[in-house]
């Protein structure tokens, strides 16, 4: 027994061992991967996916060359086609500065060391958006209660779990107070953009589909024929606007400079301010930017955390000890999240 205990105690040091030479080996590499960039370096700017990547980055192209004028740096542009492709790229640590909505912002801030610096303002001058469901008109699948009466006869196209209206508030405010879970009751589901979903609906290849006021907006302008076919069959509370989220290893007065031109930005007189207006409205219908910090994604935690523990409590668990201690790390993770969000330094 007591050999077994010392080749036992060897093994325990040995490990110790490798794991400290582990650690001070990556002290380089976690340092490398914290340490500014360069000052010549581009910045890279990840662009939310709201219709094809194409069409994202020469929207975004007129703003950004400004902005790299503005802050005397190259921005370089990352449109890709899903939210999941720009969540692996900032995981990667290849973007630098992004347009995100809310869970896909608070990821950025809470895990992968960002700053917001600002915040969109739309035309109507709400303080958000609203998430909505869309069917077809013409029946049959076209009235909310035979949606809930039998969502397994209905086909969905939805966004991915990242979107908050394409996933998050339709399955937090509607599906589960409604005893559906979203991937599990539909006869058939898609997942794509919210104007992909909302074609798909028009052309009878999904009957329902998750979308948001903002985008059902522009969908109507770009593909009128399409839109007279649909209707809303539900919306959802306000859903705060996007942000605009900096890595934190950009110098304060890096942040400051691109927070201070995103403000501005749109809101001169002359033909540069039209111009600038011009380029706003094909973004979303924008009327600009305000200032903001991590606090202004404090409602897309809480609708995070709230659709966590909707889940957490109707799930089957093999006893209450397990349920609970997936509630108390719920809890704590949550409070981690606050944590973050409060601090609004520079």
């Amino acid at each position: 027994m007591h050999a077994f205990l010392r080749r036992f105690g060897n093994f325990l040091d040995t490990g110790r061992r490798a794991a400290l030479a582990l650690a001070v080996g990556l002290l380089p590499l976690l340092a490398a991967a914290q340490a500014p960039p360069a000052a010549d370096a581009p910045v890279r700017f990840g662009i939310l996916p709201l219709g094809g990547a194409f069409e994202s980055r020469s929207d975004w192209d007129p703003l950004l060359a400004e902005l790299s004028r503005a802050i005397q740096r190259p921005v370089s542009v990352l449109s890709v086609n899903s939210y999941e492709a720009l969540e692996q790229a900032i995981q990667r640590g290849e973007v630098d500065m992004a347009f995100l909505s809310g869970k896909m912002a608070l990821d950025a801030v809470t895990q992968q060391r960002m700053k917001v610096v600002a915040q969109v303002v739309r035309h109507d001058g709400l303080p958000g958006y609203r998430g909505l469901l869309l069917a077809r008109k013409a029946p049959p699948f076209n009235t909310l209660k035979e949606l809930i009466d039998q969502p397994e006869r209905w086909r969905i196209a939805r966004g991915e779990r990242q979107s908050v209206s394409g996933f998050i508030v339709p399955q937090l405010q509607f599906f589960l107070p409604n005893h559906i879970v979203m991937e599990t009751r539909f006869l058939s589901e898609a997942v794509g953009t919210h104007q992909a979903n909302a074609l798909a609906v028009a052309n009878n290849e999904a009957d329902v589909a998750t979308n948001n006021s903002a985008d059902f907006e522009r969908f109507k302008l770009r593909f009128p024929a399409e839109a007279q076919r649909l209707q809303v069959l539900w919306e959802s509370e306000l859903i705060p606007h996007a942000q605009i989220v900096v890595r934190r290893e950009y110098p304060p007065e890096l942040r400051l400079r691109v927070q201070a031109f995103l403000v501005a930005y749109g809101r001169g007189k002359g033909p540069r301010g039209d111009a600038e207006r011009v380029v706003l409205k094909s973004l979303h219908d924008l009327a600009g930017f305000v200032a903001a910090n991590n606090t202004s994604l404090l409602p897309a935690a809480k609708l995070a955390y709230q659709l966590a523990l909707q889940n957490a409590k109707s799930a089957q668990w093999v006893n209450d000890a397990a349920r609970q201690a997936r509630l108390q790390r719920l809890e704590n993770g949550y409070a981690d999240q606050l944590a973050v969000l409060k601090d609004v330094s520079p």
